[in-house]
């Protein structure tokens, strides 16, 4: 029981390497590696559609690209808006986004991608952080 007491530090951090050994060694061997989502054709379309028409220079994905345009990671379940709503915007225009003269099929497309960011995660950004110019300050973020 001395023995123990004396040397209890170099018995805890033994116990704690081997522990995390024995989980690194158990994840590589039986963990099953596969964590990306599975795209279909129609979202792959539309991401390069996407980024044709440089879209991420306006808005943006998880936070990321153009402050111009809202950030469109969870757009297609947003509230008031959704899949009809981004088809009216993408075959119109509004008064600060070009219309691109999209055929319909190019149209769904770019919502199949949007559908596929939006069930992929949630953006960083809360809406309610967002002014109406389209910054934000992720710091004030409180959505986590």
């Amino acid at each position: 029981m001395l023995f123990i007491k004396q040397n209890i530090y170099p018995i805890i951090f033994a116990f704690l390497i081997v522990s995390y050994l024995l989980f690194s060694v158990t994840i590589y061997l039986y963990g099953s590696g596969n964590y990306q989502m599975k795209t279909n054709e129609k979202a792959l379309a539309g991401q390069q559609i996407w980024q044709q028409k440089n879209c991420q220079a306006c808005h943006q994905i998880y936070g990321l690209g153009g402050y111009m345009g809202p950030d469109l990671t969870n757009a297609t379940s947003e509230k008031g808006k959704g899949e009809e709503y981004m088809k009216m915007v993408l075959q119109t225009g509004t008064l600060r986004m070009p219309r691109f003269n999209l055929s319909n099929e190019q149209i769904d497309e770019v919502i199949a991608f949007l559908k596929h960011v939006n069930n992929s995660g949630k953006s960083v950004v809360n809406p309610e952080q967002i002014d109406i110019f389209g910054n934000y300050t992720l710091a004030e973020n409180k959505h986590e």
